[in-house]
């Protein structure tokens, strides 16, 4: 059991320092996909933003996807080496 989970650790990349293109790559999914949320129906259900014409929980959702696309996508570009 030990020499299986050593085996799954010794194969996982190298991941990516931190730099600003991992944080511009980052930023520029999470604002992709906050304009996204505009398309949904109810985007203003809920507490309002005091800027942003939808609500507290679709920003807070859309922010999080948001950075999940962005760490995949600074992940999938390491991963075939065009970061």
């Amino acid at each position: 059991m030990m020499s299986s989970i050593l085996l799954a650790a010794a194969s996982v990349p190298v991941t990516p320092v931190w730099s600003p293109t991992v944080g511009i790559i980052i930023s520029a999914s999470s604002v992709v996909i906050l304009l996204l949320t505009f398309a949904l129906k109810s985007a203003k259900v809920g507490p309002q933003m005091p800027v942003l014409p939808i609500s507290v929980p679709a920003f807070i959702g859309a922010m999080a996807f948001g950075h999940v696309i962005g760490i995949g996508i600074v992940l999938g570009l390491t991963n075939i080496g065009r970061l």
